[in-house]
């Protein structure tokens, strides 16, 4: 595992847990080499993120779009920070350079990339492990909806829901299980995902 997206919040949430696994998650992947692709901002669980796996020695990738960036809000120590011009180029840019992705707690935004990542995963777009860290039960609610709500519903099969989507308390655990995950379709060199403008 060479590269893992995160998706998080620009805010630091209410719990300190947030900042703490934040933090411990960019540690952890510097340690093991695992390159960071985030958002690219300085603020929120995602400054924390970035600025632990620096201090741990590990690179870091931003991808921000021109709106963000004059704004003032991107983290400008990271080893590549890469400006686009919408929102919808910076989430097919990071998907193209990650092997993996991890949703830590976070809004609407977070939220938006999450599921999109997971329906490009259910249409065949790619096969690329998709883990949620849920730190201090953030994402039991949301986990507990998709079981009663949509597989219980039928609008997805169970063994779908588990294939497409690991949750993990422990950051240790998730990383291990992101690392095993067998890739059986990357796409072929050269293809991107898709622009969906």
């Amino acid at each position: 595992m060479k590269s893992i997206a995160v998706f998080c919040g620009s805010s630091s949430g209410t719990n300190p847990f947030y900042v703490r696994d934040a933090r411990e998650l960019g540690r952890q992947m510097a340690e093991r080499g695992i390159t960071l692709v985030y958002g690219g901002g300085c603020i929120g669980l995602m400054g924390h993120l970035a600025d632990s796996t620096l201090l741990a020695g590990g690179r870091v990738v931003g991808v921000i779009p021109r709106s963000l960036l004059q704004r003032e809000v991107a983290h400008m120590g990271l080893t590549e920070l890469i400006v686009t011009e919408t929102m919808h180029e910076r989430k097919a840019a990071m998907a193209d350079r990650a092997q993996a992705f991890i949703a830590l707690p976070g809004g609407f935004g977070t939220f938006d990339e999450l599921f999109e990542i997971i329906t490009w995963a259910q249409l065949g777009i790619h096969s690329r492990p998709i883990g949620l860290l849920n730190t201090a039960g953030f994402f039991t609610p949301l986990l507990a909806w998709l079981e009663q709500c949509v597989v219980e519903q039928g609008f997805i099969k169970p063994k779908q829901a588990q294939e497409l989507l690991m949750a993990e308390d422990s950051i240790d655990s998730l990383l291990n299980r992101l690392t095993v995950f067998r890739e059986s379709n990357f796409p072929p060199s050269g293809q991107t995902f898709p622009d969906t403008r």
